[in-house]
């Protein structure tokens, strides 16, 4: 059994002194035991230092937040060991694509149980426009895990233009760039976007790259929810290839989240993945993030009603419904994006009440999937779970080196829990990706979780098992570790994940959270570039 154990102290004394000291009428002085060299080690694991390398049996000492030594350390005293053997030793996970629940951050329960000691938040584009004010905010409030932030372009385009497909004044480019700026000056890691969600869906390449012009000298990185249109036929390569256009006019390293081969265009992982090599010989690195399900999360309205039927909001869009010749127009513009990007009514389940839509159409007699979208959104706005891909090309992307793990997630509450990747994104690719299937290795694995994250972030002293890093761990079961949550039982929680050190402090211990609350907010400097490892 895997315990922790307290070392004892060092002798104070010779024993030759202390009896000399008994036998005589002289009353001993009491002596303070010699201080341990280190405060934590972890003893005889298999360390896998991030960087896809061999693993190799180590020990890793820590004193304060950093790791001082990796190597054969014998029975060196620390105040607290750790008995690894058997288990693999790893950096702490990465998520470069996490929704900030603010309220969770205290506990993030469900990230921590996966491995996770960094999020990187404001995804898609979303989040809030003041990051000096947020970033403050998190600090002065101790999360459990480390918080970074990204710029969101789609909340700085909505507080400047609006909720209208309208074209920005000069004057209110010029606004959006100030707030990019104010945004990278205060920390911010890089720029996310979310081209696919309205109203940001309404601005046009060029005011995108107008707006982001501003960031071409720091070195940093974009990440877009990739653009699906019904002028490209809802080609999800079209979106991926405008994703590369901006990042590359703005010298930005262009990433495609929770990237995916949806609809009509399953199949094409690999031509895909080609073109990304393509660019990145050339000199141009291109990256992504993906997750390992074949189903979304998003509002129901948000990627099936048509971008001109959501101009001006949701009240807006519910006047169009009343029209009897717009209604019939969105029905059909509804259907083929249902038929074009997701895998049909049966696959996309409505988060309020449990039903999916293709339950809807059979319970009030519905013929079109598009008619019951807009039946439900006359008086609810719920949130799905959309259907979209298929096994063969996750799998490739899971492997590609380029393409680091995220489980576009949060650190969540369970009562607001729908999507299993809250609970088992990382367990599920070492347990179900690695373990059983064999599609890429521990070492690969690890390294997509954990140093590559933090080479396109720039962050030069987390995600590698390394002397001077910031002691942020995760030791695993290889064995055991799997994740269980379904979307039927979406917080199930995952097994296998043993302990997880955060800045040093233990985070996770016996697979259970220990409710320390070592996490920091973390800033972006001028000198953390975003950079392919190697």
């Amino acid at each position: 059994m895997h315990t922790v154990r307290i070392a004892s102290p060092a002798r104070p004394v010779m024993f030759a002194l202390l009896m000399a000291l008994a036998a005589s009428s002289l009353r001993p002085t009491a002596v303070q035991a010699q201080e341990a060299p280190y405060d934590l080690v972890l003893r005889g694991g298999t360390v896998m230092d991030g960087t896809g390398g061999s693993p190799r049996r180590a020990d890793v000492a820590i004193r304060g937040d950093r790791i001082v030594r990796v190597g054969a350390l014998g029975r060196t005293s620390a105040r607290a060991v750790l008995d690894v053997q058997g288990r693999m030793v790893a950096p702490g996970f990465i998520n470069v694509h996490s929704h900030a629940d603010v309220r969770a951050l205290g506990s993030a329960a469900n990230l921590l149980t996966q491995g996770v000691t960094t999020v990187l938040l404001n995804a898609d584009g979303g989040g809030a426009v003041d990051l000096e004010t947020q970033l403050t905010s998190i600090q002065n409030n101790t999360p459990a895990l480390n918080v970074a932030m990204s710029v969101p372009f789609n909340s700085i385009w909505s507080t400047v233009v609006g909720l209208r497909d309208v074209r920005p004044t000069d004057a209110q480019i010029e606004r959006m760039q100030r707030l990019v700026v104010a945004g990278l000056d205060a920390g911010g890691f890089g720029i996310s976007a979310g081209l696919d969600y309205k109203p940001a869906y309404f601005a046009t390449r060029d005011e995108v790259v107008r707006v982001l012009s501003v960031a071409e000298s720091r070195g940093t990185f974009f990440t877009n929810h990739d653009r699906i249109t019904p002028e490209s036929g809802f080609s999800s390569v079209a979106g991926m290839q405008e994703t590369m256009a901006i990042g590359f006019a703005t010298s930005m390293v262009p990433v495609f989240t929770h990237m995916k081969l949806q609809g009509r265009e399953q199949g094409r992982a690999a031509r895909m993945l080609d073109t990304m090599r393509t660019e990145t010989r050339a000199g141009r690195w291109v990256a992504a993030d993906v997750y390992p399900y074949l189903a979304g999360q998003t509002m129901l309205a948000a990627l099936i009603i048509p971008g001109w039927a959501q101009d001006g909001g949701v009240t807006a869009m519910r006047e169009r419904f009343r029209d009897s010749t717009l209604r019939a127009r969105i029905i059909r513009e509804a259907d083929e994006a249902i038929a074009a990007r997701f895998t049909g009514a049966a696959g996309i389940l409505l988060n309020d009440d449990g039903t999916t839509l293709q339950q809807v159409m059979d319970r009030e007699r519905i013929a079109s999937a598009g008619e019951a979208v807009v039946r439900v959104l006359e008086t609810r706005m719920p949130s799905a779970i959309l259907g979209f891909g298929a096994e063969a090309d996750l799998a490739r992307l899971i492997a590609d080196p380029d393409i680091a793990i995220a489980c576009d997630c949060d650190a969540a509450l369970p009562a607001g829990v729908s999507h299993p990747r809250y609970f088992g994104t990382f367990p599920r690719v070492l347990g179900r990706y690695v373990r059983e299937q064999r599609v890429l290795s521990w070492a690969a694995a690890v390294r997509k979780m954990t140093w590559l994250p933090a080479s396109l972030m720039g962050l030069p002293d987390r995600g590698r098992v390394a002397v001077g890093m910031h002691a942020d761990l995760v030791v695993f079961d290889s064995t055991t570790v799997v994740d269980h949550a379904t979307f039927a039982n979406p917080t199930a929680p995952s097994t296998g994940i043993v302990y997880v050190v955060v800045n040093g402090a233990l985070a996770v211990r016996d697979g259970a959270v220990t409710g320390t609350r070592a996490g920091r907010a973390l800033r972006r400097a001028p000198d953390m570039v975003s950079r392919r490892p190697r």
